[in-house]
């Protein structure tokens, strides 16, 4: 567990072929391509950004075996495992580090409601599976469990592995109560609002910005570090009004179809959903319209990160910033 990860990981969408049949290897290529050049210190593949769902299994071999390959430890990969039956979320995760993963991130069982000995025992079947680290995955919305901070506790004074989370329960303060319950051994990644949970003790952000506008947003976890807390702050603003836009009328499937339009329209085409989420191109004129107001934010944002860059004297030094956080 001598591995830490600190920082801004985009949780990446999954590239699909322009009828959405098959993994579009390539685009996902360019797609690392891309990150990488933007100094992206981590990619999250197989969350809910990527669609995991709709994924078969030989699809995310394909997929965890594609990304480690082409980053060749460039920057961390970690891979969602999670499954509501127990044994394909430890086959999952067994097969993600016999592929080269440098970590997992893993949501509790979901639709049944588990309870927390049953969320317990998942996660102990995972752990006795793999020696890479886990990040936990608490998102209520999705998963229809809510992972309190004394069940996050345990499972962290229980198993060496489990030494981070990923806290999207909308509750900011909740980054806090892990922090104090773990007694500082759970290092959070912010799911929402990581100005706030950057103050409040988190480590790093789970990105979905990062399929659009990666550069800015993974900058924004420098000027946290860096202390330029003002910098940050306009950058999530900036983040925020594009999702805004995207959210208007579209609680549901606007994310990802939006997210993979948006790569696009930088240049970095990714297909679009598979079903049941609605894709882009079903949007029709409306979602071209949100789309041409976007782009002119996406390039506001991108723009003000690397001016902020040079004007605050980060630009040589954002990986010197990490290494430092890091220690």
């Amino acid at each position: 567990m001598s591995r830490q990860f600190h920082g801004s990981y985009t949780v990446a969408v999954t590239p699909f072929t322009a009828d959405g049949s098959r993994v579009c290897v390539e685009s996902l290529k360019r797609f690392l391509d891309w990150q990488l050049a933007c100094d992206v210190p981590g990619i999250i593949m197989l969350g809910t950004t990527g669609e995991f769902l709709t994924v078969n299994d030989v699809e995310r071999r394909a997929i965890v075996s594609a990304t480690v390959e082409h980053v060749k430890g460039r920057m961390d990969v970690l891979v969602g495992t999670m499954n509501a039956h127990t044994p394909n979320a430890v086959r999952y995760s067994r097969e993600a580090q016999e592929l080269g993963a440098d970590g997992l991130m893993i949501l509790p069982p979901y639709y049944y409601t588990p309870t927390e000995d049953e969320i317990f025992a998942y996660y102990q079947a995972i752990c006795e599976a793999v020696s890479i680290p886990i990040m936990l995955y608490n998102n209520p919305f999705t998963s229809n469990v809510d992972m309190s901070a004394q069940l996050v506790a345990r499972l962290t004074k229980a198993f060496d592995n489990i030494r981070y989370i990923k806290e999207a329960s909308m509750d900011v303060g909740r980054v806090f109560d892990i922090v104090e319950q773990t007694e500082g051994v759970m290092n959070v990644y912010a799911g929402e609002r990581p100005v706030e949970s950057f103050l409040l003790g988190a480590v790093g952000y789970v990105n979905p910005y990062g399929n659009y506008i990666p550069y800015s947003t993974s900058r924004m976890w420098d000027f946290l570090d860096a202390g330029h807390i003002d910098v940050a702050k306009h950058i999530q603003e900036l983040a925020e009004t594009i999702n805004s836009t995207i959210a208007e009328g579209h609680p549901l499937y606007g994310h990802q179809c939006y997210s993979k339009a948006l790569a696009a329209a930088a240049g970095y085409p990714v297909g679009d959903v598979r079903a049941p989420l609605t894709r882009f191109d079903e949007l029709g004129k409306e979602g071209r319209e949100r789309l041409d107001k976007m782009m002119p934010m996406m390039e506001e944002v991108e723009d003000y990160a690397r001016r902020m860059m040079f004007e605050r004297g980060l630009d040589d030094r954002a990986a010197d910033i990490r290494q430092t956080a890091n220690r």
